[in-house]
């Protein structure tokens, strides 16, 4: 099974649903002078949206600079997206606009630092989607 590679925002709401999850996970540091994570293998992206009202600015600036790294791409398989419902149209796009210009699905969006339903939909989820990923990649 594949890992997580997240990022979280002060308000910890990412990085406390990742952690309910018990899966490993890399976190992407918010200082963009620190190091970034260097997965060997394939992963799915846990992001927060960060956007305006017109939808600007929905993924975090470290994810882009992550993101611009062509082998984190390249092992890029899924994205799960975290939002508001507030901001209706805006919830969650991070995982659109992620899906869109990588090429991978969005697998879920949560709300805040999600539930305890979406934690265990989550985990199902991903179980079969890297077995899916195994039986694809033979």
């Amino acid at each position: 099974m594949g890992g997580l590679v997240y990022f979280s925002s002060r308000s910890q709401n990412t990085h406390r649903f990742v952690g309910r999850t018990g899966l490993a996970a890399a976190r992407i540091p918010p200082d963009p002078e620190a190091p970034l994570p260097a997965p060997d293998a394939p992963f799915v992206l846990v992001t927060p949206t960060f956007a305006d009202g017109q939808g600007r600015g929905a993924v975090p600036k470290p994810v882009i600079r992550f993101l611009n790294i062509a082998r984190n791409r390249a092992l890029l398989r899924g994205v799960i997206a975290s939002g508001n419902r507030n901001f209706g149209a805006t919830y969650a796009l991070a995982g659109d606009v992620i899906a869109r210009k990588c090429a991978v699905p969005v697998l879920y969006r949560f709300e805040l630092a999600g539930t305890d339903g979406d934690v265990a939909r989550v985990l199902d989820g991903l179980d079969r989607f890297w077995k899916t990923q195994l039986l694809t990649a033979n």
